[in-house]
């Protein structure tokens, strides 16, 4: 394994533990796809850092356990969105 591959992710995995973002703000964050950083995690740092391996699927564990409630309040605040436009056009129209 690279040197640079080792760096970043260790550097991912402290993220994680420090911040408790999700996979897709941390791959934003560090410029790589959702499935590098869970390879990541999840393959790569267990062999580099056990103990900080450890950590990270814990709170892995609790972001996946609270996954359908996330998708939940985003599909709500979505069609909030898009029927509120809905709603101002109908009253506009019925004046």
């Amino acid at each position: 394994m690279h040197d640079y591959i080792k760096e970043r992710t260790i550097k991912i995995g402290r993220c994680i533990v420090e911040t408790r973002h999700t996979v897709r703000t941390i791959a934003k964050e560090f410029g790589v796809s959702k499935s590098t950083v869970h390879k990541d995690l999840t393959e790569r740092l267990p062999e580099i850092n056990p103990d900080l391996a450890d950590q990270v699927k814990h709170i892995l564990e609790y972001h996946k356990s609270i996954r359908h409630l996330r998708g939940g309040e985003a599909t709500k605040i979505k069609y909030k969105k898009n029927t509120g436009k809905k709603r101002e056009v109908a009253v506009a129209v019925k004046p």
